[in-house]
């Protein structure tokens, strides 16, 4: 049962990493979007009211940005069809790492933790994850544990890929141009040794703790709420309504943490050059002061349209390896 946990989330993890990685690639270039200005210190002119000692900081008009589907032509434009899938190995990797790892230990959590894991049907067979009922905190508490872990294990993957996926945003002579994951990981163990590979590690951490507990206590509380209030019968589309729930609410949870967490790890680190971030606090209170609190939310139109897809994809897969599984 533990082990199948973790085949069934890695099989649909990977299917829905590999199905929403365009999206996931127009996201990290909108997060991306006026890093160049909060990466330095801004000098703005001010205005001084005479007498009275008082300036008041002047911040100069920005150029509007493009928007999702103006970034995802540019990218079609200057780089090729086959851009959109920059580092799709990457995410590959990272679903095989992350995913499968906070997909398998978040079902045993919840196995040990319900009152009906002991001799469930009376023949002491344990219950199926899927039919596991818990208190909505007790949920909260298991995503925040699997998604740690993971995170922790899937780092270096997850690293590689928002760099892969960054690439092109560079003039030719920067791009650091991985010919893919293996590549990627190597390159950077080579340059800026083996602890980079978990660089912005925190943050992955804490991204992947919310993700995960507002993601898959989402899907389950909402799909004990419709089958408890008899709106749906058990199906595809109870699976759609609680996923589509789930993957909404995950997107508002996390979003500021992964704009930190991509400008951390796509920032380059030079032998005796001061690095752009000194850390995870230094990142968030530069691009709020070079670009406003709403920074913090920047790519959140690509990220629900991501996470929605994602989550959407996710859990019908799940539920469909799981009743193919059911009987092994």
């Amino acid at each position: 049962m533990s082990l199948r946990g973790f085949v069934e989330g890695g099989i649909a993890s990977i299917v829905a990493g590999c199905s929403t990685h365009p999206l996931d690639l127009i996201k990290v270039r909108m997060q991306l979007q006026g890093e160049s200005a909060a990466s330095v210190p801004a000098f703005r002119s001010a205005l001084t009211f005479p007498g009275s000692g008082l300036a008041i900081p002047q911040t100069p008009p920005t150029a509007r940005r493009p928007g999702p589907i103006s970034v995802g032509v540019q990218i079609f434009r200057a780089e090729g069809p086959s851009a959109l899938f920059s580092g799709v190995s990457a995410t590959v990797l990272r679903q095989t790492l992350y995913s499968t790892t906070r997909m398998g230990l978040y079902d045993i959590l919840k196995i040990k933790w319900s009152s009906h894991s002991i001799a469930a049907d009376g023949e002491g067979n344990q219950p199926k994850p899927a039919t596991v009922s818990l208190p909505l905190y007790k949920k909260i508490t298991a995503g925040l544990i699997a998604g740690a872990v993971g995170a922790a294990v899937g780092n270096p993957a997850d690293l590689a890929m928002v760099r892969m996926q960054a690439d092109g945003r560079l003039p030719a002579a920067e791009r650091r141009n991985y010919k893919g994951v293996g590549d990627a990981i190597m390159q950077m163990v080579r340059r800026e040794g083996v602890g980079s590979l978990w660089r912005g590690s925190a943050l992955t951490v804490n991204r992947a703790m919310m993700v995960t507990a507002s993601q898959l206590a989402t899907y389950d509380q909402a799909k004990e709420a419709i089958l408890g209030k008899g709106w749906i019968p058990d199906g595809l589309l109870t699976h759609v309504a609680a996923s589509f729930a789930a993957g909404l609410v995950a997107a508002a949870v996390s979003n500021p943490v992964d704009v930190v967490k991509t400008r951390v790890m796509n920032m380059k680190v030079e032998m005796g050059v001061a690095p752009p971030y000194v850390g995870a606090v230094d990142c968030a209170l530069k691009t709020v002061r070079a670009e406003g609190p709403m920074a913090l939310y920047k790519g959140f139109i690509p990220t629900v349209s991501r996470q929605g897809p994602f989550t959407v994809v996710l859990f019908v897969t799940l539920e469909q390896v799981r009743s193919l599984l059911k009987n092994f």
